[in-house]
């Protein structure tokens, strides 16, 4: 599937969508460069969720938990990790296979671990087509 989005608010909405749609084990992966509008995705994602508090990268804590909403968010960005055994420090099983909704920002910086199944978010910029715009593409992944 692909959005096409024309503003950070369509981004937003986008995300909002698929919070309201997430089920407990969900797993989102986050691919784009910086500045595509990961944050904004995952702000809406949270929204949808019905999580209220401030959605920020957490790119210095590798995971943010935000347990308020419909399910729980476990928001990582792993654009930090050095080596994938960091992952298991974390203990990111139990969030990866948990009753609630993952969001993983670069997660194709840590494949070898990922779940065999999970839906991939690829966002990127077209500047041909605006400054604002991004291709979203949506991709079920199942090893």
């Amino acid at each position: 599937m692909i959005i096409e989005s024309l503003c950070a608010d369509d981004t937003f909405v986008f995300g909002k969508k698929l919070g309201e749609a997430a089920e407990p084990g969900t797993v989102y992966t986050l691919v784009g460069d910086l500045g595509v509008g990961k944050t904004v995705l995952t702000q809406g994602l949270a929204e949808g969720l019905g999580i209220t508090e401030a959605v920020n990268s957490p790119t210095f804590t590798i995971l943010q938990v935000y347990e308020e909403g419909r399910l729980p968010l476990y928001h990582f960005d792993v654009y930090r990790i050095g080596d994938v055994e960091e992952m298991d420090e974390i203990g990111y099983e139990d969030y990866f296979y948990g009753d609630g909704v993952c969001l993983i920002e670069w997660a194709n910086l840590i494949e070898e671990i990922l779940p065999e199944k999970y839906t991939e978010i690829r966002i990127e910029k077209d500047l041909e087509k605006g400054f604002d715009y991004r291709k979203i593409t949506v991709t079920e992944v199942e090893a």
